[in-house]
């Protein structure tokens, strides 16, 4: 039996089996909306004792009452010292290829005059504080750590506060390490909807933000959505997505293990292989059946490969092409002889990779640009985590007397065209000059 489903695009109900295979299902419970909404009123209202309240009900004996850690230079260094030297080195080489990739996200501030002396200008600003939510759950993740607070530092951001659960009682060692290298200054020990909630709103300890950023449960992300507006935040994640475009000049080997590398991540996890050429489809399948056993996490690879696993048969690339952008996929993969040709056409993605040895795995860590990005199709209106979600754009307008009368002549008409009297009149007194 195949595990991962196929279709073949010369099939007469294609088009009906790839809006079943990929139609985005939401996949938090029925009650999450209500039990969420309770969480953020009583946060709002109660503060700290809420927060502490619902991290004893969630996370049991574990949790040890909220603990606040602020990142001095001398705890850095003994969070460093608590990792091996390989992991240092690792985690130091990633930091800095992120950072270098993130220097060159730049806005450039403009100013104009125009015929009359007015002037026009962007100032461009970083917000003065942040929120990063790190899931630490079922496992840490030091690496969600530098990809969400690097481009928050790199944009000048004043104040990176951190929130994460603790599993055991205490802050991971890699994700305490993370935190040092990666210029978070604070740390509270609480996750799940209460910490997006005291986030987005303030507690006696927790400060509130201007931006929540961070992966996290259904919890977490319903709780995101429900507080944006009062702060902003990143985005509403669904599960982890490959699509992978290969041809017969690939390693079905790497193409499996590059779909299991999304695979392992939940059972809800969806990897797609679409390919030019049955014999390598073939190749495929024989190699999941000979390496998924050898997995760890070969249980939810399984169910995941079951369940939203999906091989596509094609004619030609240029039909792969345009499937990938009708799917729009968080992470797509080239890796067919001639990558170059194709990534032009390519225009929904959350991240391309280019050739053979571009596995996503390496963007996931230290390859540079960010690993946070849109999933569910939304990489069609959406971009990546980058330094841009922290700076703010503000225009300055300075209008000279010359300028307002010409601009009130313009703006008298548009409002009373629109029966705003109040705005016609404003404009229509500084056309008289200063007296």
């Amino acid at each position: 039996m195949e595990i991962m489903k196929k279709i073949n695009i010369n099939d007469y109900d294609f088009e009906e089996q790839l809006r079943k295979a990929i139609e985005f299902t939401h996949l938090a419970e029925s009650n999450v909306t209500g039990v969420v909404k309770k969480i953020i009123a009583d946060v709002k209202e109660d503060g700290d004792s809420a927060v502490d309240k619902y991290s004893k009900k969630f996370d049991g004996e574990k949790f040890n009452g909220l603990e606040k850690t602020i990142l001095s230079e001398d705890l850095k260094k003994k969070a460093l010292d608590k990792i091996t030297e390989a992991q240092k080195s690792a985690m130091l080489e990633a930091h800095k290829r992120i950072c270098f990739y993130h220097t060159h996200q730049k806005l450039n501030p403009y100013s104009y005059s125009d015929e009359t002396g007015s002037n026009f200008s962007m100032r461009v600003l970083p917000m003065e504080k942040v929120g990063i939510y790190v899931p630490g759950g079922k496992a840490s993740y030091p690496s969600s750590v530098i990809m969400n607070a690097v481009p928050a530092v790199v944009a000048g951001v004043k104040e990176v506060i951190m929130c994460v659960p603790t599993a055991s009682g205490v802050i991971p060692d890699l994700v305490f390490a993370a935190a040092a290298i990666s210029g978070v200054n604070t740390i509270f020990n609480v996750g799940g909807a209460q910490a997006i909630a005291a986030l987005a709103f303030g507690t006696e300890s927790i400060p509130q933000v201007d931006k929540i950023v961070g992966p996290g449960n259904a919890y977490v992300a319903e709780a995101k959505r429900q507080v944006f507006g009062s702060v902003g935040i990143d985005m509403i994640a669904g599960p982890s997505e490959i699509l992978i475009i290969a041809d017969e000049t690939s390693n079905a080997d790497w193409v499996a293990m590059d779909l299991f590398s999304q695979a392992e991540h939940d059972e809800f996890a969806r990897a797609i292989l679409v390919s030019t050429s049955d014999a390598f489809i073939s190749a495929v399948h024989l190699s999941i059946e000979r390496l998924l056993p050898q997995m760890p996490r070969k249980e939810i690879i399984e169910k995941s490969l079951n369940k939203f696993g999906l091989i596509i048969k094609v004619d030609t690339l240029n039909q792969a092409c345009n499937l990938s952008n009708k799917i729009a996929p968080e992470h797509l993969e080239l890796s067919v002889d001639n990558p170059a040709d194709l990534v032009e056409k390519i225009i929904n993605a959350g991240s391309i990779f280019l050739g053979k040895f571009s596995s996503e795995s390496l963007g996931d860590y230290c390859a540079g640009p960010n690993h946070v990005l849109p999933t569910s199709g939304s990489a069609r209106f959406s971009s990546g985590l980058s330094v841009y979600d922290f700076l703010k754009r503000t225009s300055v307008i300075s209008i000279s007397e010359v300028g307002a009368k010409s601009l009130g002549k313009i703006a008298s008409v548009m409002a009373r065209g629109e029966t705003l009297i109040a705005h016609a009149k404003s404009a229509e007194f500084r056309t008289r000059g200063s007296n």
